[in-house]
């Protein structure tokens, strides 16, 4: 199937909208236990199941209509399955909260690895959206393999030591944030190794 383009807010929708519906199901729906086949499971169990279908479904719908499905996608659809599975089948909503540490920490480990063999892993994914030198990936990669570390780190902290509003909290909106801050953090090492128009043309001819 062919790649094609969609609407950035169609696509933003699809990517964010089950993580911004978990939200706000769990703020509106936390407090009493919810009983259901004479067992008793908190709201964020409960939330933690209908998520898993709705963030399949919005994977489903975006591949339909781009024809593509990136590897961080796949990846985090078969961790939210066997964490949310764990988490319902468990009744036990630890499991969920662990899941971005495991990601995280799956991709400071590749990201390192690559490091060790001289290679920048995250040049394979983001080349072309951000054409850099090799010194410059390399440079990248580092920072983001140490800033996937300390981010598995956090999460361990908030959820074990706060309460699970501030962790939904914390998914939802702080981790986006401290992405998106450390991406424009990374300004100058961008204009320093980033490779312009003519410095491909010179490298072609």
């Amino acid at each position: 199937m062919a790649g094609k383009e969609i609407s950035q807010k169609l696509k933003t929708a699809l990517e964010l909208g089950p993580v911004l519906l978990f939200f706000v199901g769990y703020f509106v729906f936390r407090g009493d236990d919810i009983v259901i086949g004479g067992e008793s499971y908190k709201p964020f169990i409960v939330l933690t199941a209908a998520f898993v279908p709705l963030l399949l479904i919005s994977i489903g719908v975006l591949w339909r209509l781009t024809g593509k499905v990136s590897r961080m996608q796949v990846l985090t659809a078969v961790l939210v399955i066997v964490f949310g599975g764990l988490t319902v089948w468990f009744n036990d909503e630890r499991f969920f909260k662990m899941k971005p540490t495991v990601i995280y920490l799956f991709f400071a480990g590749a990201l390192g690895l690559g490091l060790l063999r001289g290679q920048s892993y995250l040049a394979y994914v983001m080349e072309n959206l951000l054409p850099l030198k090799h010194e410059g990936w390399m440079i990248l990669t580092k920072r983001f393999a140490l800033f996937f570390l300390s981010l598995a780190i956090l999460n361990e902290v908030i959820w074990r030591f706060m309460s699970t509003g501030t962790w939904v909290s914390f998914k939802t909106f702080g981790l986006p944030v401290l992405i998106i801050g450390f991406m424009f953090a990374q300004g100058r090492l961008f204009e320093a190794f980033g490779i312009d128009e003519d410095d491909e043309g010179s490298g072609a001819a």
